[in-house]
Parts: C-alpha cells; sequence; structure tokens
C-alpha cells in the first residue's frame, strides 16, 4: 500500500509544524563542534559491553572523569568525537579487539546571568539559545535595566575580558551576562 500525495503533504507540513525536520541535524552540528567542560553532562556507549557503558558523567571542575580500566581522562577542550577516539584508542588491544565507542552530550553546561534581570543565576544552555531567551529564563528585567549595556563574558576567553552584547547574541556555555541599570 502506497501513500497518496496528499497524504505525505499533510505529514510533512506537520513535521515542519512541530519543528521535527532540521532540528536533529542542527543539534548534531553544535554538538561535533562543541568543547567540553567542567559541568557537562556526557554518556558514554561501548557497544556490547556493558560494565564499560556510563548513563550520566558530569565532567569535574577540572574537566576530567574516572572510566574503568584507564582511570582519569581529560575531556576538558576536547569534542565528543575526539574523545571518542581517545577512549577507542586506550581500551583497543590490551582490553577490546575491536572497540565501537560513542559520546554523547545530556546537559550542557550552565550560563550565567546577574544584574537587572528578575531571578539572576545560572541557567541551563540549550542550543540556539540568544541573549533574548536567556533574560526570559531570568523572568525578564527589572524596571531599570538597560538594553544598551548589556555585557558577556565568555567562557573560552582566556583573558575574561568583557564583551558588549545585544539581546540578539547568541549565547554559549559558560558565558557570564550582566545587565546593567540604565540611566533615566
Amino acid at each position: 500500500m502506497t501513500a497518496s500525495p496528499l497524504l505525505l503533504l499533510r505529514l510533512l507540513g506537520l513535521m515542519l509544524t512541530f519543528g521535527l525536520l532540521g532540528a536533529v541535524p542542527a543539534q548534531a552540528e553544535t554538538d561535533a563542534q562543541y568543547r567540553l567542560a567542567s559541568g557537562d553532562v556526557i554518556r558514554i556507549s561501548v557497544f556490547g559491553e556493558k560494565e564499560l557503558s556510563i548513563d550520566e558523567i558530569r565532567l569535574t571542575d577540572a574537566g576530567t572523569f574516572s572510566y574503568p580500566f584507564i582511570g582519569e581522562v581529560r575531556a576538558n577542550g576536547r569534542t565528543a568525537r575526539e574523545l571518542e577516539q581517545l577512549l577507542t584508542a586506550q581500551l583497543k588491544g590490551d582490553y577490546l579487539v575491536d572497540p565501537r565507542v560513542t559520546v554523547s552530550i545530556l546537559k550542557y553546561r550552565e550560563f550565567f546571568i546577574s544584574g537587572e534581570v528578575k531571578s539572576p543565576g545560572g541557567y541551563p544552555y540549550q542550543p540556539g539559545l540568544t541573549l533574548r531567551r536567556a533574560v526570559a529564563l531570568a523572568g525578564g528585567l527589572t524596571e531599570r535595566a538597560s538594553t544598551n549595556r548589556i555585557s558577556i563574558i565568555r567562557d573560552k576567553d582566556p583573558s575574561r575580558r568583557p564583551q558588549k552584547a545585544t539581546l540578539d547574541t547568541e549565547l554559549e556555555p559558560g558565558d557570564t551576562i550582566t545587565i546593567e541599570q540604565g540611566f533615566f
């Protein structure tokens, strides 16, 4: 039984409406470029080796985790793919003949927002997050907030120098945002 073209068009429309198309590749692209650091939560799966598969690991303050047979593993600054390659190389030979390792990012590290927002603090990062959405997560701006005096410190920036930001600026995990008071 084949589906009619009209039924296929309706199905495609529903998928587009609910965002079922396009979301996975964007997430996969983000994960491919994403560099792991302290606070990220990952899953490690080794095909056919239940005792080497770990459902949830939070990286330590140093960006490391402990792994069976290997010991302390440094994940900080690596992508999930690079970590897969490292674990595969470490397990191959001594422990397994042909290990198939998969690393997935379960939770990204938090971003932090302070200053003139109603609920300052740390919030979970989500791919595609803009400063406007981050402000909404923090309960919105206070009456005294300035939309022109916003600074951001990127976690990946070793100088830790504040940069000017707008409400349309895209955030990254670990960012620290400060929203200053406006002068009236």
